[in-house]
């Protein structure tokens, strides 16, 4: 093995994903004692998160653009890569906008609002995790993996549920939700002040797809009888439970002081609204990707099982 891949080998490892993960979290606890937030402190919060994901970007393309004779890999690669960018323009947007306001002034904070901030640093870190613990899988089904597509029989017709899953994960289906997203967004923006029931409408959509999409991946990574396969459905299983996470403790925070602190609503300069309207919608993205994503994990278990049928019929 050359030196390279050794280098993957060791980023890739479940020892060193933990290391990173207990390194943020330590991290973000100390900087956190004197309950200030400094410009020094975010860039380096911000520079790691932003080095970690645009690596992992990269290197999925990069994975999907070589030649493997098991051509479903290339797709769940690119599926990965979108997911991973999605997630790297929503951390890009919100340092970008914690610098700017960090610029020249150190803000307190209470504790509701450090919690918050730690949440969301450690499920982005947990999020990236997963997401390398799943490409060094995917690596090795790359290397290892030897089944063209076209040798694969026709597809049984399925049943209603089937169809129903079918439309649901077909690329025009994604494409008229994100429209619908993005219609939603602009609606709610037009009086520049936040409800109480708009917020929770945007929410628990964000909320009930999260789950529903974690769900059924961690349900194929029971269905697949390849290790390999499985531990690549584990690993993004994981980094869709820390988004999800960090939704539920967003949203039920912003509900909380929507109702107990600020009253019925709270007004926000345009700038913010944008800025969280493109957040939103880059979530919804990477929610999105998943969807789609999940149609070829499909395909993989499936491939996977006439793998070995093939084999023992040999």
């Amino acid at each position: 093995m050359s030196t390279t891949g050794k280098l993957e080998e060791l980023i890739m490892d479940w020892k060193t994903l933990a290391v990173i993960a207990l390194v943020a979290i330590g991290w973000r606890t100390f900087i956190s004692i004197d309950k200030q937030v400094e410009l020094w402190e975010s860039v380096c919060s911000g520079v790691v998160l932003l080095i970690l994901g645009w690596f992992i970007f990269f290197y999925l393309y990069l994975l999907s653009r070589r030649e493997t004779s098991w051509l479903i890999s290339n797709k769940l690669a690119q599926g990965i890569a979108i997911s991973t960018l999605a997630l790297n323009f929503y951390v890009l947007i919100y340092y970008g906008m914690r610098w700017y306001r960090l610029w020249g002034e150190t803000e307190v904070y209470v504790p509701r609002d450090y919690l918050l901030r730690d949440v969301r640093y450690a499920t982005l870190v947990l999020a990236y995790c997963g997401i390398i613990w799943a490409t060094g899988h995917l690596q090795k089904m790359h290397d290892n993996y030897l089944l063209r597509t076209a040798d694969m029989p026709e597809k049984r017709k399925g049943g209603t549920g089937e169809a129903i899953f079918s439309i649901l994960t077909d690329e025009r289906s994604v494409i008229i939700i994100l429209g619908l997203v993005f219609l939603w967004r602009a609606i709610i923006s037009f009086d520049r002040q936040v409800v109480l029931w708009e917020s929770m409408c945007s929410g628990m959509a964000m909320i009930m797809l999260g789950w529903i999409l974690l769900g059924y991946i961690f349900s194929l990574s029971l269905r697949t009888t390849r290790p390999t396969v499985a531990k690549i459905y584990q690993g993004f299983a994981f980094s869709l439970l820390a988004v999800n996470i960090y939704i539920i403790v967003y949203y039920g925070m912003r509900w909380y002081k929507l109702i107990y602190i600020v009253g019925s609503e709270e007004v926000l300069a345009p700038l913010d609204f944008i800025l969280r309207d493109i957040r939103y919608f880059v979530l919804a993205i990477f929610y999105c990707t998943t969807i789609v994503l999940a149609k070829y994990l499909e395909r993989a278990s499936e491939e996977c099982e006439f793998l070995i049928k093939k084999a023992e019929a040999e």
